[in-house]
């Protein structure tokens, strides 16, 4: 399985927003739904504000694939649950880090325990 690029991680490390599109039984991509992205060494991360019950994660386990786009970067993908305690107090401190001028309240939508068990790592195809 071929891994991000150094110029792809950084890209959308560095980018506000990324777009997930995920992919329906038959192949075809759901609407895409704009969220923040996360990078925890060669790994990107995205989480549910609703976590687990949030519909676009939901669409993520329907076949664990689909698309994302962020700053130029376009990407086939697959969707990885990952809830590891540790690993989740490192994504939390990415998010506080680098959207705290959203401010606290904000950021409590994606570094709460809900939203925790919703840890998806994207993987590139």
């Amino acid at each position: 399985m071929p891994g991000w690029t150094s110029d792809e991680l950084a890209t959308i490390g560095q980018a506000d927003e990324l777009e997930l599109a995920s992919q329906r039984r038959d192949g075809s991509l759901r609407s895409p739904v704009t969220m923040w992205v996360v990078r925890d060494g060669d790994d990107l991360y995205v989480r549910s504000m609703h976590g687990r019950s949030g519909a676009w994660f939901r669409g993520t386990r329907t076949r664990h694939q689909g698309h994302i786009r962020a700053a130029g970067v376009a990407k086939d993908v697959t969707f990885v649950v990952d809830t590891d305690p540790d690993l989740n107090d490192r994504i939390d401190a990415a998010y506080r880090s680098k959207y705290r001028r959203h401010g606290a309240n904000i950021v409590g939508g994606v570094v709460n325990p809900e939203s925790r068990e919703s840890t998806i790592k994207l993987v590139p195809r």
